[in-house]
């Protein structure tokens, strides 16, 4: 079983960083593949990045590549989202997801999920 804790959202300026964080209970977080989506009013969850057990492999939506960037830390059963050069498109509900397969958690349907934080962007 694992929980997640998200936290670090908050109001930003357009072109500002923001940097959230999800924090896992548990021993094995080290065997998870964890993910950030997001959620905007009215529309549909989207992936946004994914990180493999290890942190050697990442993808990025192509919307948020060059921009933002997925890291771990496992040591400290903390996933990170580094947000830069921030649009008010980038507005939504951020939340982490952690499954044991990689594949699983890119395709949004992972075991795990966070309540997640809101990132606001004003122009």
């Amino acid at each position: 079983q694992v929980q997640l804790v998200e936290s670090g959202g908050g109001l930003v300026q357009a072109g500002g960083s923001l940097r959230v964080s999800c924090a896992a209970s548990g021993r094995t977080f080290s065997r998870y593949a964890m993910g950030w989506f997001r959620q905007a009013p009215g529309k549909e969850r989207e992936f946004v990045a994914a990180i493999g057990w290890k942190g050697a492999s990442t993808y990025h939506a192509d919307s948020v590549k060059g921009r933002f960037t997925i890291s771990r830390d496992n040591a400290k059963n903390t996933v990170y989202l580094q947000m830069n050069s921030l649009k008010p498109e980038d507005t939504a509900v951020y939340y982490c997801a952690a499954d044991e397969s990689y594949s699983t958690v890119l395709a949004g349907t992972g075991d795990y999920w966070g309540q997640g934080t809101q990132v606001t962007v004003s122009s």
